[in-house]
C-alpha cells in the first residue's frame, strides 16, 4: 500500500510539470484570484466556452437514470402559453432577440443566436417588468412586446466585431500606431493616431505566468512560429516584450476563456490577426493596461 501511494504521488507530480511546461501555449486551468482575470475552468461548467459574455451551446449531457425513473408517467402538465423561443433554441430570431434585449438593456452580452441561461434570465426579468407572464421563454405576446419598444438590430448589432465590449482606450494609445490591450475587457484594439481600426477578443496568462503590463513596442514578427521551449504553435506572432507575444491561439478559439496563455496575449479570430499581423510594422507600439 506504501508503495502504492508512492507511485501515485510521483505520477501527480510528472502531470504538473507536464502541465505547465507550454509556455506561451495553453494552460488547461486558471488559478483562482488570477491577475489576467480569466476564470478558472471549474467555474465554467455550463457552457464550453465559459466566457461571461456569451450565450453559448452547452455540451449535451445524458439524463440521470435516476431523474427519468423519478419522472411520474401519470402527472399531468399544466396548461402553458405556446413558446415561439424558449431555452435551448438556436436560429437567426434567437440571434435578433437578443439583440433586442441588448439594446434595452436587458443583456449586455453579445448575440450568440443560442438561447441559454443568460438569455432566460433576460427575458424573464423583461416580462416582470412589463406585467408579462415570467417564464424565461418568449410567447407571442413578450415576443410582440420586445418588438413594440425596440427597432429592428443593424448587421453589427447582431454580429459586433468582438464578444467582450471595448474599453476606453488608455491614455498611451492616443497617438501613433499602437496595438491597445485592456486586461479589464479582455480586448485588443488596434489603433491609428487615436482612431480604432480594428479590435478583437484576447486573453492571457494565469496567475503564475502573467501577461507584464507597460508600454512596449514590436520587436521582431514571425507568420509561422513554435515556442523554442515548449514546441507549441504560435503564429502571427507579434514580439512585444520578451517570449511574449500577440499571437492566435487554437486553444482559446475552442476553449476559450476556460484555459490560459503563459504570459502571451491569444486571439482566437485567426483572420482578423492575419490582417493586423500585415498592418503591424516593427517599431510599432504596445500598450497593456487595466
Amino acid at each position: 500500500m506504501l508503495r502504492q501511494r508512492v507511485i501515485v504521488r510521483t505520477l501527480g507530480v510528472a502531470t504538473a510539470v507536464a502541465l505547465a511546461a507550454t509556455a506561451c501555449g495553453p494552460q488547461k486551468t486558471e488559478p483562482a484570484g488570477s491577475a489576467s482575470r480569466v476564470p478558472s475552468a471549474s467555474a465554467a461548467g455550463s457552457t464550453p466556452e465559459s466566457s461571461p459574455s456569451t450565450d453559448n451551446k452547452p455540451a449535451e449531457a445524458s439524463p440521470s437514470p435516476s431523474a427519468s425513473q423519478s419522472a411520474s408517467p401519470s402527472a399531468s402538465p399544466s396548461p402553458t402559453v405556446k413558446a415561439i423561443m424558449a431555452n435551448g433554441d438556436e436560429s437567426e430570431q434567437v440571434r435578433e432577440l437578443q439583440a433586442r434585449l441588448k439594446q434595452l438593456k436587458y443583456m449586455t452580452v453579445a448575440p450568440t443566436g443560442f438561447y441559454g441561461s443568460k438569455t432566460t434570465a433576460a427575458v424573464k426579468s423583461f416580462q416582470t417588468k412589463n406585467g408579462l407572464t415570467a417564464s424565461g421563454a418568449v410567447d407571442d405576446a413578450t415576443w410582440k412586446k420586445i418588438q413594440s419598444v425596440s427597432k429592428k438590430p443593424s448587421a453589427d448589432e447582431l454580429r459586433p466585431p468582438t464578444v467582450n465590449e471595448v474599453d476606453a482606450p488608455d491614455p498611451r494609445c492616443m497617438t501613433g500606431r499602437v496595438m491597445c490591450i485592456s486586461k479589464e475587457s479582455r480586448t485588443l484594439a488596434w489603433m491609428i493616431d487615436g482612431k480604432v481600426v480594428s479590435t478583437m477578443d484576447v486573453r492571457f496568462g494565469s496567475e503564475n505566468t502573467p501577461t507584464r503590463e507597460g508600454v512596449f513596442n514590436v520587436g521582431w514578427k514571425a507568420k509561422e512560429w513554435t515556442s523554442t521551449i515548449y514546441h507549441t504553435p504560435m503564429p502571427y506572432a507579434m514580439f512585444f516584450s520578451g517570449g511574449q507575444a500577440v499571437h492566435y491561439s487554437a486553444d482559446f478559439a475552442a476553449r476559450g476563456y476556460a484555459g490560459a496563455s503563459h504570459g502571451c496575449v491569444n486571439v482566437r479570430d485567426k483572420a482578423k490577426l492575419s490582417k493586423l499581423f500585415d498592418d503591424v510594422q516593427v517599431g510599432d507600439k504596445v500598450v497593456v493596461y487595466w
